[in-house]
């Protein structure tokens, strides 16, 4: 059986799980449609959370940015694994304890104001639309490789996909989507990582291998150092970015993880407050099975491809050839993700070799001046490739492949469809029920929210033709508009009883205004290509690139909120009260003195 057909069994299969799921759990009501009907259990909701966390930024991505940069993308993991712990502590058990559907409801409810209802609604929007144009990114990735079409046509193929199953199954179709999601997709990173940890360090657990030794005796990561430092890269295990930069990125991650609204909504489905802090603790556990692993599947996967480059040893040895690379079995995998247009090598000097190196080094630009080399001639290597050309990198079973395939796109559409459920319900939720027309029937509110979504489809497939950056980068953007607007607005509300109204809405439009002007200064107008006056190379302000700037955003929202709340009038008594109701454990009563 060849591998095109053992991809479309695997896929095939998956999808037939996925919909078939979203018909038995197809929600009926607004309540079932929003909240699943308030009726899962933390542990299935933290698998729920799990993969609608995991989205393609992690699964596809993240190890490819790794991969190439080494110890200074470390910032993904800390920082997307340090925001559940925030998130679990600061803010799920207490929107869980106000007993709404959304955030925007929650924001509304307490400043106590339609307007930071709508803003909140236009804040989760810019988020969540920007945090889909990733996941439809690596969609695209990966049905264009794995059903041997376009880039375009596998993403415009995904996104048919989600509308099947997310439109009409809601919150209650997605949750136990999600579950069977993880499975497929946890299933399908660990296994080749395994695979791949006892070729090259004879352990069966990756993230013992990252820092075992490999056949030659050598650690795995000085092995990798030596090689990669001979090519003319930085070392991958030191730090070599800007630590102001990094520091502000990581806390941009980890805020914006504590303020993104799909995964919020995710803790309004269980039936309990305490529900909600368990189901992040699961959360957690399920998450962290991935990301001990990515690191590892970085660093062996970068060890696989440069040694496939320079299979003779090193540059001493020789490049590959191109014959090589025509004619050997193992260098097939190049030849078919060139077809997605990912992945390209050229012969510039015509020798019959591809030389790959780091033209940019001036050491290595005397080396390739005396070896008669005319720059690095694997002119296109995307990183989101990696996770996924991996088992065929390392020469895996067909099986293997085609598992990684399903699991690629499992990671991708369990998140897009918790992105799409979030836009729709703030859309017919908190704008058409709570601003427009609250008289609307339930039948009618549903219809709205379907087609919604169906519109939020439509557009994020069309952004995600021409993304701002590799599939992770562009979640990171979402990151930073979550945690510029939404975040410190949920704060205050729960932390503090004097911001009101007028704070919060001055507060979020600060934080969500010089967010998105910094984005699109680096990133284009409406991520439309050429219209960007800076980059992330050269930024605007000293070394902060665009998707570190959130942690300032949040900074001027905190600010703003702050400064304007102190110089308008106080909440009302009842909101107060509201606050310390939703803060303070059910039946505490005053400290006593023995």
């Amino acid at each position: 059986m060849d591998q095109f057909t053992i991809n479309l069994l695997f896929v095939g299969a998956s999808f037939a799980l996925y919909i078939g799921i979203a018909i038995w759990a197809r929600a009926g009501t607004t309540s079932e449609f929003y909240a699943a009907g308030r009726g899962i259990h933390p542990v299935t909701n933290g698998m729920a959370t799990a993969a609608d966390w995991m989205s393609a930024a992690s699964f596809i991505s993240m190890a490819g940015l790794i991969a190439f940069t080494g110890y200074d993308n470390s910032t993904f993991l800390m920082g997307w694994t340090g925001g559940y712990v925030l998130l679990a502590l600061l803010l799920a058990p207490y929107l869980r304890k106000f007993g709404k559907f959304t955030v925007s409801e929650f924001i509304g409810d307490r400043f106590y104001s339609q307007t930071a209802r709508i803003v909140a609604v236009i804040c989760l929007i810019v988020a969540s639309v920007t945090y889909v144009i990733g996941q439809m990114t690596g969609v695209g990735v990966a049905f264009g490789r794995f059903l041997e079409v376009s880039n375009t046509a596998g993403l415009l193929i995904g996104a048919g996909v989600v509308f099947a199953y997310a439109v009409f199954g809601g919150m209650k179709g997605v949750t136990y989507t999600q579950v069977a999601q993880y499975c497929v997709l946890i299933t399908a990173y660990t296994i080749p990582a395994i695979f791949i940890s006892l070729q090259l360090t004879g352990t069966p657990i990756p993230a013992l291998g990252l820092f075992g030794d490999t056949a030659s005796g050598e650690p795995l990561l000085t092995k990798l150092d030596s090689i990669v430092t001979e090519l003319g890269f930085n070392a991958y295990t030191t730090h070599h970015a800007d630590t102001l930069n990094m520091v502000l990125f990581t806390l941009s991650l980890m805020i914006g993880t504590a303020g993104l609204p799909h995964v919020i909504m995710r803790f309004f489905t269980v039936p309990k407050v305490s529900d909600a802090r368990w189901s992040a603790g699961w959360a957690l556990v399920f998450i962290a099975l991935l990301y001990l692993t990515a690191p590892a599947v970085g660093a062996m996967a970068r060890l696989n491809i440069t040694e496939m480059m320079w299979p003779n040893g090193g540059i001493e040895g020789g490049a590959v050839t191109t014959e090589q690379i025509e004619n050997d079995p193992k260098y097939d995998w190049m030849a078919t993700w060139q077809k997605t247009g990912l992945l390209d090598w050229e012969d510039k000097n015509g020798d019959g070799k591809i030389q790959y190196y780091n033209d940019k080094n001036e050491t290595m630009l005397a080396m390739a001046e005396q070896n008669g080399w005319e720059g690095n001639e694997l002119t296109n290597f995307n990183r989101d490739i990696l996770v996924l050309a991996n088992p065929e990198i390392a020469n895996l079973p067909g099986w293997v492949i085609g598992l990684v395939a399903a699991g690629g796109l499992a990671a991708a559409l369990s998140t897009a469809a918790g992105l799409l459920l979030a836009i729709s319900t703030a859309v017919s939720h908190d704008l058409i029920k709570g601003a427009i027309n609250p008289s609307i029937s339930e039948k009618s509110e549903l219809l709205s929210a379907r087609i919604a979504m169906a519109v939020a489809i439509v557009v994020a497939a069309y952004l995600g033709l021409n993304p701002p950056g590799f599939a992770a980068q562009t979640v990171a953007l979402a990151f930073g508009l979550a945690a510029a607007s939404i975040f410190p607005a949920l704060m205050m509300g729960i932390f503090s009883t004097r911001i009101n109204n007028t704070g919060a809405v001055a507060g979020m439009l600060a934080g969500l205004t010089v967010t998105l002007v910094y984005i699109f200064l680096h990133k284009g107008w409406l991520f439309i290509p050429g219209t960007n006056s800076f980059t992330d190379a050269d930024p605007f302000i000293g070394t902060i690139k665009s998707t570190s700037f959130g942690a300032i955003g949040a900074a001027v929202n905190f600010t703003v909120a702050y400064v304007v709340a102190g110089m308008t009038k106080e909440p009302p008594q009842e909101i107060k009260d509201m606050v310390e109701s939703i803060r303070i454990p059910r039946g505490a009563g005053a400290a006593q003195d023995h």
